[in-house]
């Protein structure tokens, strides 16, 4: 089974959904892996981490959204684009409100930020953390993969006074051209060279049937002015599976520029213990909501469905995942491809691959609990195997689904159209 056809067969109006239900999970990557850095390390040490995590991977994949919808400049509205197709700012969970003045000046403001909902109970100092320490270079450096003169600046931002206010925070966003330039930081040169960052994706065709739209209706770009209430509805069919695929590539830079990050600080032991962690926990959350916005039967037919839409798998060009169904088994394989050979950090597909088979465990069984998977012997062209069997008794859910789910994300639900 094809995973491009899993996605192809879906119409326009399908698709948008999922894109938009793939910028809220891979927001959620982030929150899967936090709680795994508090124990042994602290605040601080999450919070440094964190910072890293999203300085090596939103430049680089904030510029490969620019070139795939046809947006690159150099204005304030550029880069207001960029946020609206980010997973850091997935729309309704984190409500971005965008106003520009002119080229070089806009500002921004979050009516709602989920982000915050999650860390409030947690006190002020989580708060801080977040909404100072984190988002202060952070902003900065999404803000410069499109101009390197420009800066991000509070108008007013959370600990919240009083406790009720509203919006959320209040940002300003200026251009100084004449400014001394800002080269890249270390963590965004170090994902920029990754395979992930640099891939080519194919041309996304939609399937020769009768009742799909052709790819010449609906946008196919985001020039021309802003729209603040962008809708993703708008853009043509093989548009949105461009969308669905980058925004998976978000995803998985985000997932390596955090392993990264840890390795950097505690060593690569850590870094590949808490990355599976990591994975393990989205994995099954993802593949949950995944099963309930697909409205999938939660069987083998179920798990199938899942396998080949979640976004630990995609795109094809990156992860070349193999899966049949063979009377009461599912036969599930990953091929030789890129994701299989990034060099020098560690990502998801290689954790897999060599031997971390809790995310897959996982995944299945947020999808139907009495899943099981067993490791098998490679198949021919393959460079690891896995059988998937369903059993009479459920398990229990993987502590880091478990610890994912504090994020008020995993039970979001969206309300606009």
């Amino acid at each position: 089974m094809n995973p491009d056809r899993s996605l192809g067969g879906l119409n326009r109006a399908e698709l948008a959904v999922l894109v938009r239900e793939y910028l809220l999970l891979g927001h959620l990557i982030d929150r899967a892996g936090m709680p795994h850095l508090i124990g042994p390390y602290g605040r601080d040490g999450m919070t440094e981490v964190a910072i890293d995590e999203w300085l090596g991977a939103s430049p680089v994949y904030t510029r490969r959204m620019q070139r795939a919808l046809g947006f690159a400049g150099t204005d304030v509205a550029t880069i207001f684009k960029g946020m609206q197709l980010d997973i850091g700012a997935p729309p309704e969970f984190m409500d971005f409100r965008y106003t520009v003045h002119g080229p070089d000046s806009g500002e921004f403001e979050l009516a709602h930020c989920g982000a915050l909902m999650d860390v409030e109970p947690m006190g002020d100092e989580f708060v801080t953390a977040m909404c100072h320490h984190i988002e202060d270079p952070t902003f900065d450096a999404t803000a410069l993969a499109t101009h390197a003169g420009a800066r991000v600046r509070p108008l007013h931002r959370p600990p919240r006074i009083p406790a009720d206010r509203h919006p959320h925070c209040h940002w300003t966003v200026e251009i100084d051209r004449s400014a001394p330039q800002m080269a890249d930081p270390p963590p965004t040169v170090r994902m920029a060279s990754t395979l992930a960052a640099t891939l080519e994706l194919a041309d996304s065709v939609p399937d020769n049937s009768e009742n799909l739209p052709s790819s010449s209706q609906g946008r196919t770009e985001y020039s021309g002015e802003l729209e603040p209430d962008l809708r993703l509805g708008d853009f043509s069919h093989s548009t949105l599976l461009r969308l669905a695929d980058e925004v998976c590539l978000q995803g998985h830079l985000l997932a390596m520029s955090f392993i990264a990050a840890i390795e950097e600080r505690h060593g690569r032991g850590a870094a590949v213990e808490i990355g599976t962690r990591q994975f393990t926990g989205i994995a099954g959350l993802a593949a949950d909501r995944l099963a309930r916005l697909l409205n999938v039967p939660r069987d083998l037919d179920g798990v199938v469905s899942v396998l080949l839409v979640h976004p630990a798998f995609r795109p094809a060009e990156y992860v070349d995942l193999r899966v049949e169904r063979r009377g009461d088994v599912v036969s599930v394989g990953v091929a030789n491809c890129a994701g299989a050979n990034e060099s020098g950090i560690d990502n998801w597909i290689g954790l897999l691959i060599n031997g971390a088979d809790q995310p897959l465990q996982a995944l299945v069984a947020g999808v139907d609990p009495r899943c099981r998977v067993v490791r098998v012997e490679a198949s021919p062209g393959e460079l690891a195997t896995w059988e998937i069997t369903r059993g009479e008794e459920p398990q229990a859910e993987a502590n880091e689904v478990t610890l994912a789910r504090f994020s008020t994300g995993a039970d979001f639900s969206f309300s606009r159209s």
